[in-house]
């Protein structure tokens, strides 16, 4: 932790030809959007999280629209839009809910639609704005405007209760309860209806920084995804406070001081991270699933996209207990389980890769001999219901040392946690949120309140026969030399063979030769200052890594290299590789 920071907290992918596609602020953006005929439909169609109470006034005040119509007043009632999702919301489960298959223009009244086309239609000069979610299901618009914003900016903003659900107040709800709307309901819909328009788009509305706002041509940012398939990039990272949060991440990544802890980062996940695409001297950030969306064969790779569709399924992310405390007591759902009774196709096998590690650092991982499962459940649930019996953890689960660069493989059914003064690279499939937390240490959460606890979830999915001796056979630094060369030599470190991700760590003082082999590589340098990964055929620019950096390269790469550069010439530096694994 002694290191100076470089880590690149805001990488971006510049888009060459491009420099004058953007613009900023409110008044330069109504430049862009004045009228070009003596009757102007625009429609703003807003993914839900915009800040409809600032965009809405700059636009009006601006452009000063005839009409201005509001796709809210074309929703169905709120009630029965409750009663629509109910299904998907599942309201008597605290956290987690079910992938809905609607459209979003189910949440809409067909009549109220019809009257305001034919308003539209009718209407035979002036400026008619259309806005808000879903804008352009009602009209035929001149100008198609699609207002977007990150999935992570969308949660603070929930935390500030200063956004609500689609056609529901929620406004006013927990932070968890949105969150599950907007995870199993909106953000689906949303992202649906986004991809079915997605050519039509004339101009993109960055609305990520309140206040700040950025237009860019979509031709531009079409292009600027085409840019991203070629060559390897990071998305951007997210950093954010827990309970049992750390301090390592503030020194290496050079965040904020004052900040309390920081106990996650989400440094690769599509879904919830951000791209940041560079015109001139802007910088337009959008969700970067709509890579994942726009490219799903380049990106992915045809085998990998075949398996899962439109869905990236590699998740890095950081977990930081030093000087912090212990993670939850967690399983996560077993394949049939989570499909049975959630929606989702596949589950959150992971693994723990110690980046660092204090002296006392460990890793809680599988049961110990002969546990009696409803000895372990009585356990839990009078720990749940009285602070005066707290679960004593290491006599039902093994508590194992953990040291730097150790690799825990955590198959689905595995009850595991980190414990604290650990910092953990999380390398995972990517369900994102199905976690059965079973006992959390008596603590309260930030906001003081209980974390949600899952033990109804979590006792269905627990496998007891994952003890101590399976644990230490099977589940614990499970390396196996595979290849060397000049200076270099590749290690095989999991993951277990019921999990689809295969992990590889090279160790390397030269240049090492690698292969996407038609599979997208998500990879991490572990150890050493600056690495630079090359195309042996000068397809793409030399792109500079820094330690601790997660980046991606696209399956339509094919061959690169990665060799020390900078400040690590001549010093060993470690990578960790992972990619979905070839089906026999």
């Amino acid at each position: 932790m002694a290191r100076i920071s470089t880590y690149d907290k805001y990488p971006a992918v510049a888009v060459a030809g491009m420099e004058h596609a953007c613009v900023a602020g409110w008044d330069e953006i109504a430049k862009r959007l004045a009228p070009r005929r003596k009757k102007w439909v625009i429609a703003i169609d807003t993914y839900p999280g915009a800040l409809d109470d600032e965009v809405l006034p700059a636009i009006q005040s601006r452009l000063r629209p005839s009409t201005t119509i509001l796709s809210s007043d074309a929703q169905l009632s709120e009630q029965t839009i409750l009663d629509l999702t109910a299904r998907e919301f599942r309201a008597e489960d605290a956290v987690l809910g079910r992938m809905t298959t609607r459209s979003l223009i189910e949440l809409f009244d067909p009549a109220a639609i019809d009257r305001i086309r034919s308003q539209v239609r009718e209407t035979a000069s002036g400026i008619l704005l259309v806005y808000g979610v879903g804008a352009s299901l009602l009209c035929e618009p001149d100008l198609l405007v699609y207002a977007d914003l990150a999935r992570w900016e969308i949660q603070r903003r929930q935390r500030g209760r200063l956004v609500h659900g689609i056609g529901v107040n929620d406004s006013q709800a927990t932070a968890w309860e949105q969150y599950k709307r907007g995870f199993f309901i909106d953000w689906r819909l949303a992202d649906k209806h986004k991809n079915a328009i997605w050519k039509r788009i004339d101009l993109l509305l960055d609305t990520n920084a309140p206040g700040k706002p950025k237009l860019v041509e979509m031709a531009a940012v079409r292009e600027g995804l085409k840019c991203c398939i070629s060559r390897p990039f990071r998305v951007v990272p997210f950093f954010d406070p827990g309970v049992w949060g750390g301090q390592w991440m503030k020194e290496v990544c050079d965040l904020p001081r004052d900040a309390k802890n920081y106990a996650w980062c989400f440094d690769c996940v599509p879904e919830e991270n951000s791209l940041l695409l560079g015109f001139g001297e802007h910088r337009v950030e959008l969700p970067g699933i709509d890579l994942v969306f726009q490219h799903p064969r380049e990106l992915l790779g045809e085998a990998v996209y075949g398996r899962f569709g439109a869905e990236f399924p590699i998740r890095f992310d950081f977990l930081d207990t030093m000087d912090g405390g212990n993670l939850s007591l967690q399983v996560h759902p077993l394949t049939g389980y989570i499909q049975q009774n959630f929606g989702m196709p596949y589950t959150q096998d992971e693994s723990y890769y110690l980046l660092d590690a204090a002296g006392d650092a460990c890793v809680y991982l599988g049961f110990k001999p002969n546990v009696e499962p409803e000895a372990f459940i009585a356990a839990l649930d009078a720990a749940q219901a009285s602070a005066d019996a707290p679960l004593d953890a290491e006599r039902f689960v093994n508590k194992i040392p953990a040291k730097k660069h150790d690799h825990f493989l955590i198959p689905a059914g595995t009850i595991h946690c980190s414990g604290k003064n650990s910092m953990v690279l999380e390398i995972s499939a990517t369900p994102y949120i199905f976690t059965h937390k079973l006992w959390d240490w008596g603590r309260l959460d930030l906001d003081g309140r209980p974390r949600p606890i899952s033990i109804h979830h979590g006792k269905h999915n627990l496998q007891y026969d994952r003890d101590t001796n399976y644990v230490m056979a099977r589940l614990v630094n499970r390396v196996e030399p595979i290849a060397q060369g000049d200076g270099w030599r590749e290690e095989r470190t999991g993951l277990h063979e019921a999990e689809f991700i295969e992990t590889r760590r090279h160790w390397f003082t030269g240049s090492v030769p690698h292969e996407t082999g038609g599979g997208v590589n998500v990879l991490n340098l572990i150890e050493g200052a600056e690495i630079t990964v090359e195309s042996p055929t000068n397809a793409f620019e030399p792109f500079v890594v820094h330690y601790a950096e997660t980046f991606i390269v696209p399956a339509a790469v094919g061959a690169y290299t990665i060799r020390p550069s900078g400040p690590s010439i001549g010093q060993e530096c470690g990578t960790i590789k992972a990619f979905v694994r070839t089906r026999a």
